[in-house]
């Protein structure tokens, strides 16, 4: 054992020993955890039994605090209700419930300070903020269930998970509903973030100057916006759902002035615009579904650089908008573009790919800019007789884009059918509506390798 690992050990096994539990609640030593927390010495365990606690609590000593029978801690109403400002602390199995008013104060469920903490299967109700990340590295937030105040204006509520200034945060399966936006992140990088729900929030996630994230198998459904990325780099989007997402300026997913972006294998599906983008460079869109969005893509001039292969665009109202005269996006790969359901091209060698460019294009893109109500007519027989003899027989001029590859088969996203409920429930969503719109074919999108 190297002498670093021995110390560290020796170190574990001296606190271990030194380790006192304490209990509290009805019937135990310590009627309130408060009196408990004020007993307790460092890197003691704090057992609390069912029942109610009242006051607001400071975490100024590592401590674990454990819950039983889910014990309420309920705030005063002013401030925060848990502020953790020792490193390493435990809060685990609570409900805690009724923060302060303050958005200036950061009025929180739990708002930390420090490094190192894991807050594991809690449930905040009627919070400000949900757990405010407040300069805090290396913390553990996973399995909890956050409520806000969805009786008051958007605007005067915080958000379920507000990252500021700090990095290299685990953030795993937590459900997150009724607050301002689901997580804030400014200035807070390196982290990993997997597996949560965002449902009725402002923007699922709201991403500002942080560089180096991770997202992975979570859902962004049912809000105003699903996902805001601002000006960031080196972000890596995987296999996470933003599907329902509308409003007024709604998107599955927003792109603002950031590089190095990679998205691959996400569902993008019934939002008012599926992705929108200004000032994105250098970017990987992979193996994405992009489907029943009013406009697939909406594109400034100003992206440059970006690359969308093997991806399934499939029933969108309108498969783009383009900002501008035309923009410089690679629209294949290596011999293969991506599959998009209105081509209606041929095959004559078989290899899979059309044997004519798609036209990617916006037939109505200038009625629709000067009359946006007219869009609702856009998808009757009408609208689609003059978009099929404008293929056959083109006369109108519009944004210089096509995929020289097309696909006359959607792709396999290699997404695994053994990812649990929720990604079940996705798919079935997501075949019926590809199905409704005639494609029969749509859980051959999915790689049956579960």
């Amino acid at each position: 054992m190297r002498r670093g690992a021995a110390c560290a050990a020796l170190y574990c096994a001296i606190v271990g020993a030194r380790a006192a539990e304490l209990r509290a609640g009805p019937g135990e030593r310590f009627a309130t955890i408060l009196e408990a927390v004020d007993r307790a010495q460092p890197h003691d365990v704090i057992r609390v039994r069912g029942g109610t606690h009242v006051g607001d609590l400071v975490l100024d000593k590592t401590v674990r605090l454990t819950g039983e029978g889910r014990p309420v801690i309920r705030g005063s109403g002013k401030g925060s209700i848990i502020t953790v400002r020792a490193p390493e602390c435990v809060i685990s199995g609570f409900r805690v419930e009724h923060s302060g008013n303050s958005l200036m104060d950061e009025d929180s469920g739990i708002l930390l300070y420090s490094n190192g903490n894991q807050i594991t299967d809690n449930e905040l109700d009627d919070v400000l903020f949900g757990i405010y990340f407040y300069g805090s590295n290396g913390n553990t937030a996973r399995g909890n269930t956050i409520r806000g105040r969805p009786r008051i204006e958007q605007g005067e509520r915080g958000a379920g998970l507000h990252f500021w200034n700090c990095d290299r945060n685990h953030i795993e399966e937590n459900v997150i509903s009724g607050t301002r936006d689901g997580m804030y992140l400014q200035n807070a990088s390196e982290s990993v973030i997997r597996r949560n729900r965002i449902v009725q929030v402002r923007y699922g996630l709201h991403y500002m100057y942080s560089n180096g994230n991770v997202f992975e198998d979570n859902f962004f459904e049912d809000n105003v916006a699903g996902a805001a990325i601002m000006y960031s780099s080196r972000i890596q989007l995987r296999r996470n759902r933003f599907a329902r997402n509308r409003g007024f300026s709604s998107f599955g997913i927003l792109f603002q002035d950031s590089t190095d972006i990679t998205v691959e294998q996400n569902i993008i599906s019934d939002n008012a615009t599926g992705i929108f983008a200004e000032s994105l460079r250098s970017s990987t869109f992979r193996r994405n579904l992009i489907s029943g969005n009013d406009t697939a893509l909406e594109m400034f001039a100003s992206v440059s650089g970006n690359e969308f292969t093997e991806n399934n665009f499939v029933a969108n109202l309108t498969p783009i908008r383009v900002i501008g005269r035309t923009t410089s996006t690679r629209w294949s790969k290596d011999g293969r573009g991506n599959y998009w359901s209105e081509y209606d091209g041929y095959d004559l060698d078989g290899d899979g790919v059309g044997d004519v460019p798609f036209q990617i294009r916006n037939l109505f893109e200038k009625m629709e800019g000067n009359h946006p109500r007219l869009r609702i007519y856009f998808q009757s027989p009408a609208a689609q007789a003059l978009a099929a003899a404008e293929r056959t027989f083109p006369i109108m001029r519009s944004a210089a884009e096509a995929d020289p590859k097309p696909l006359m088969r959607p792709v396999d996203l290699g997404i695994p059918t053994n990812g649990g409920k929720r990604w079940k429930a996705a798919y079935a969503v997501t075949a019926a509506s590809i199905a409704g719109a005639g494609l029969l074919a749509g859980m051959m999108l999915i790689k049956h390798n579960g």
